[in-house]
């Protein structure tokens, strides 16, 4: 197999959706299907068998739901790359999914070339949310947790100033175009800020922020 080969596993109750998914997003040395499960319990059997580079799972399935499965699939592999699908944006099942340590989250309705985009991305170790679920990111962190006031001297000015910007929505390019420095200079930046909170992505960040109040969504 060539080694450029996205190794990935579907998870979904619905036998016509795995299979519509598997024909549209399966292409030559990009992404090979490797497995597909049912529901969750199957999902972890498989997952900690074949060890994917990447796992698409609904949330929403029999025996063991996706949340569960993703719980103890983080167990016994710690860094498996998860993208949720979900026929919703419901604010508990983002929460969750994101708290649990899923890289992605796409609605079910997502087009073909945003699913690959997700895969691509997450395989790559970067975060991938669809639209409305980044756009909603900061509005449901600030409503589900307190907000205390505290110094944040861990954060360099600068830090403080590009956690602001990735709050926004800012993408690397965006930011370094913003503060004048370099895409890479801003990378290495996340990296350390990542770093010092203990955060796995982009949402991570998102979330530490508005919990300790670094950044207030006032739209």
């Amino acid at each position: 197999m060539n080694q450029t080969e996205i190794r990935v596993l579907i998870a979904d109750n619905e036998t016509i959706f795995r299979e519509g998914l598997k024909l549209l997003i399966e292409a030559p040395l990009t992404i090979k299907i490797i497995g597909e499960a049912n529901n969750g319990e199957i999902l972890l059997e498989k997952a900690i068998a074949l060890k994917p580079d990447i796992i698409l799972t609904d949330i929403n399935m029999p025996v063991m739901d996706g949340i569960t499965a993703s719980k103890e699939l983080f167990k016994a592999l710690p860094e498996a790359k998860v993208i949720a699908l979900s026929s919703s944006a419901k604010d508990d099942l983002i929460l969750q999914m994101i708290e649990l340590g899923a890289m992605g989250y796409l609605l079910k309705s997502a087009d073909v070339a945003e699913i690959k985009e997700a895969i691509y991305t997450v395989y790559n170790r970067k975060p991938y949310f669809c639209k409305s679920v980044t756009a909603k990111l900061t509005d449901i962190v600030a409503r589900n947790y307190k907000l205390p006031i505290q110094n944040n001297r861990m954060f360099s000015e600068r830090e403080q100033q590009i956690i602001q910007l990735i709050c926004k929505e800012f993408t690397s390019k965006g930011i370094a175009e913003t503060l004048h420095l370099s895409k890479r200079t801003v990378e290495g930046h996340r990296t350390r800020i990542m770093a010092k909170i203990g955060a796995k992505s982009i949402a991570g960040i998102i979330t530490y922020a508005v919990q300790h109040g670094i950044y207030k969504n006032d739209t």
